[in-house]
């Protein structure tokens, strides 16, 4: 029910009209990959989804952030159903793993490849584990987002969202080309993303 709730009020104050260029949503299991600058960014993706599929398709968040406290902890973990990581690599377990376990199980994500929010501009280098879970989960489909104006809508450190109107771009799949070194994907796959802005 707050799951619904929280998706109604976002489409409410920011809108969140999705354009998919190829193809439509389908229940093929996926990483939705996006630029990053705004906490809107996971709901305007997951809202974006039909709900089966949302049923399905689990945010990757930070725990250092989406943990520190119940109320977040509770909205990440039984609200949206995120997979949280450490980023601080201070335990010995790869921050992957748990991605890993959650693709294992059939499961979708919404990942962030730069690692962290930028300021809305271009997004930044994509960091490498887009490439590593490409490697290891070759039947994955890599779905490239465009996400426009949440950084204007609800920049950081604000309370709540504007009424600024949100728009997300979903383009073709994409796939590890057999041989692809890691930094000549992750261009390719970041390109992806920037070209949805067009």
């Amino acid at each position: 029910m707050i799951d619904l709730l929280l998706i109604g009020l976002t489409r409410f104050l920011v809108g969140g009209q999705a354009e998919w260029r190829e193809g439509a949503p389908t229940a093929r299991q996926r990483i939705y990959f996006a630029n990053h600058s705004s906490h809107l960014d996971t709901l305007l993706i997951w809202a974006a989804l039909p709900r089966s599929l949302r049923a399905c398709t689990h945010p990757v968040a930070a725990a250092d952030y989406w943990g520190k406290d119940a109320l977040r902890r509770h909205i990440a973990q039984k609200v949206l159903r995120a997979v949280l990581i450490d980023r601080s690599r201070q335990q010995t377990q790869d921050p992957l793993d748990p991605l890993r376990a959650t693709l294992a199980r059939g499961r979708s994500l919404i990942f962030f490849p730069e690692g962290t929010r930028s300021d809305g501009g271009p997004p930044r280098p994509f960091k490498s584990g887009l490439f590593r879970l490409a490697e290891e989960f070759p039947a994955v489909e890599l779905v490239p987002v465009y996400l426009r104006n949440p950084a204007r809508a609800f920049p950081k450190g604000a309370l709540l969202p504007v009424p600024i109107a949100c728009t997300l771009h979903f383009g073709a799949p994409l796939r590890l080309d057999s041989g692809e070194e890691r930094g000549a994907f992750l261009d390719r796959a970041r390109d992806a993303v920037v070209e949805l802005a067009q």
